[in-house]
């Protein structure tokens, strides 16, 4: 059974204006007091594990958590919801809520994390780096091999635009209503690495195309290959990079089902020599824009045909091409209730324009979501 983990990026915002506060550091701090303390055998609201999950991101708003790979989408949830109790904690300590949306819905002025990286990475990408506030969801899927993991990523491509629709929770950007779903989606973008990558046929080849970019000098290193989808330079996985942070708990353990399902759908289609589909990257890039501007409330492409079609069709779509594996992992039922609610109360952007129409300013916006964040999943 391949193992799945999953990373989340949380926004740290003030109780009560919603802004976004410059705290990671001071988190980040209370974490490792609360991990010393574990140490030491103290007792800990955050139990007896050593260590903590969490790390800094580009910006000092953002704060990182990376759950333990799992095989059960059971204890999947079970880590998330513990990190991001975790997260609440110490971003209390802090006098900050965390709030898992994908970008600020108030204005923001993102102040960079210290360290040489992300220096290099301000000074190389000016604005494009200065105005990057965007918190995604990234999961993590075991392969058996570099071989095995590139097959993986020619044949999972047409399929990743649905799955930034699904998470889709990011309407709000400076202050106003983006028109799009995922804006995350759009400013990752800029980005010169991100976004859709073409078939690459064999590891060798990957690899090759890897050192090419780097030799551009335009990169500093490996972790700023952005594909939507790449081979972990870490650990032995594809990591799969297309979603927004999630609002609630339990829509990343569904979209970590549906990317194990498809992981091991398109592994097997390999093995037994199914070609990949030549989908051509330009269209994958006008399904990823359609995604992020229709989340699940307007018309996606297909991806089997990439021609226009309902996102209801797009999803389940999805859904029929990766069941056999989904069966196979004992997620079948999971998914088609996660997908069925989905589909009902709509994703994270489509509840955050409710809530301002609700509460008539997006400083509630931003405290109700850091509230429904940290909430026990149904």
């Amino acid at each position: 059974m391949r193992s799945v983990g999953v990373e989340e990026e949380l926004l740290l915002v003030h109780a009560r204006s919603g802004e976004a506060l410059a705290l990671s550091g001071a988190v980040l701090k209370a974490a490792d007091r609360a991990a010393a303390d574990r140490a030491a055998g103290k007792p800990s609201p955050d139990g007896g594990a050593p260590g903590h999950a969490f790390e800094k991101e580009l910006q000092r708003e953002q704060l990182e958590f990376a759950t333990r790979p799992v095989t059960r989408m059971g204890e999947l949830r079970d880590e998330i919801v513990r990190c991001r109790a975790e997260a609440r904690r110490h971003a209390a300590s802090a006098g900050a809520l965390v709030a898992a949306i994908a970008t600020s819905p108030l204005p923001a002025r993102p102040s960079r994390s210290p360290g040489q990286r992300y220096d290099w990475l301000g000074g190389q990408f000016g604005l494009t780096a200065q105005e990057q506030l965007t918190c995604g969801c990234h999961v993590h899927v075991a392969v058996e091999s570099d071989e095995e993991g590139v097959a993986v990523l020619d044949r999972i491509r047409p399929w990743l635009a649905v799955l930034t629709a699904m998470s889709a929770n990011s309407p709000f950007w400076q202050g106003q209503d983006s028109a799009y779903a995922s804006y995350r989606s759009r400013v990752w973008n800029r980005l010169p690495s991100a976004g859709p990558m073409d078939v690459f046929g064999s590891a060798d080849r990957y690899h090759e195309q890897i050192r090419a970019m780097l030799g551009t000098g335009v990169l500093r290193d490996e972790g700023m290959i952005y594909f939507d989808a790449r081979l972990s330079a870490s650990y032995p996985t594809v990591e799969i990079r297309v979603a927004d942070v999630c609002l609630d708990a339990s829509t990343p353990v569904v979209l970590a089902a549906l990317v194990r399902a498809l992981v091991e759908t398109a592994a097997r289609a390999w093995r037994d020599g199914e070609p990949p589909a030549r989908v051509g990257t330009h269209l994958l890039r006008l399904a990823a824009w359609r995604a992020g501007r229709s989340g699940l409330d307007g018309p996606l492409l297909h991806p089997e045909t990439m021609t226009e079609t309902t996102a209801e069709d797009a999803v389940q779509a999805l859904c029929a091409h990766v069941r056999k594996a989904l069966a196979g992992y004992g997620d079948e039922e999971l998914v088609r209730e996660g997908v069925a609610g989905l589909l009902a109360r709509g994703n994270g952007a489509r509840i955050q324009r409710r809530l301002l129409r609700e509460r008539g300013s997006l400083a509630a916006v931003v405290t109700d979501c850091a509230r429904i964040t940290t909430a026990a999943p149904a």
